[in-house]
């Protein structure tokens, strides 16, 4: 009975503080499109605190060495995801923190729980990307229809598809080939993936304006240097008397950028900034965290 105490009250602790914390960075990125640091970066102090309890209490040196190790792994994946322009900042941060908290053990001979919780996260995270997507077309939809007409106007567009509809009829015409030609039907197994590519081509190229289109019609907007927050996307260089004072290459704005602008815009030098809003993620972590508890790694379901 000891012993079984042992192993799960640990776990329910360790539960119960990610999830609240879950709960609470998603509420704020939901109405401010940001996480604070001292949610984040507190919740990184607080798993290895938490751990090293631990491992006092049981004396048991794996939880601080998987709290450890768990935050290191994590921070380079948080650290690609962020440098690709896949998260934002507070994402990352948020991921890093769970790692701290749950921990990695490189001694056990099993997969990690924050392994299935992270497999979890890309499988939610992609259908929650996509409803959001989907919900952003229908809530601004006249300004997407205008924006997806205007990009298939556009000069370097229409030669993109131009050059596509030329690959796609090569394509097909390469597959036919292969079928109904004698000498080439020993690559018959070839023209089903030839096909294939064929109908991926022109939904990829689509799909991509689709994506541009949201982009430019629904996740700009201008504001005022005093509504900026760190780690807002710059969507156009700010030039003031030939200096860049921020551009979209940061990955996000900073502390000391946000300073001047406010300076140059009392000064009269500046007006509105236009920035990228980007979909608010953490509530897919807190998704994602809740089925990894409640279910485990969803791929089990289906295999």
């Amino acid at each position: 009975m000891i012993d079984f105490l042992t192993a799960i009250t640990p776990l329910i602790i360790i539960h119960t503080i990610a999830m609240i914390a879950l709960i609470a960075s998603s509420y704020t990125d939901l109405k401010r499109r940001e996480v604070p640091d001292w949610i984040s970066i507190g919740l990184v102090c607080l798993g290895i605190f938490v751990n090293l309890l631990f491992s006092i209490l049981f004396w048991d040196y794996n939880y601080i060495l998987g709290s450890l190790v768990g935050f290191a792994a994590v921070l380079l994946l948080g650290w690609i995801m962020f440098y690709s322009g896949q998260w934002g900042g507070g994402d990352s941060k948020m991921l890093m923190a769970l790692g701290a908290l749950l921990g990695i053990n490189p001694f056990v001979h099993e997969i990690p729980w924050f392994a299935h919780f992270i497999f979890n996260l890309i499988i939610v995270g992609a259908v929650y990307g996509l409803l959001w997507t989907v919900y952003l077309i229908i809530s601004k939809f006249n300004a997407f229809s205008r924006s997806l007409q205007d990009l298939l106007k556009e000069r370097r567009l229409r030669q993109a598809k131009a050059t596509m509809f030329f690959v796609l009829l090569l394509l097909i015409l390469m597959g036919v080939l292969i079928m109904i030609v004698p000498q080439l039907r020993q690559f018959s197994f070839m023209s089903g993936f030839i096909l294939y590519i064929a109908l991926v081509v022109p939904l990829t190229f689509y799909l991509w304006i689709a994506v541009k289109a949201v982009e430019k019609s629904c996740m700009l907007k201008f504001v005022l240097p005093g509504q900026l927050t760190e780690g807002d996307w710059i969507a156009k260089d700010i030039v003031v008397k030939g200096k860049t004072i921020a551009s979209p290459k940061d990955l996000g704005i900073d502390k000391k950028q946000i300073a001047i602008l406010k300076k140059l815009y009392t000064r009269g030098l500046i007006k509105k900034i236009l920035i990228k809003e980007g979909i608010p993620f953490l509530p897919s972590f807190l998704i994602a965290y809740a089925l990894t508890v409640a279910m485990g790694n969803i791929l089990f379901y289906f295999i």
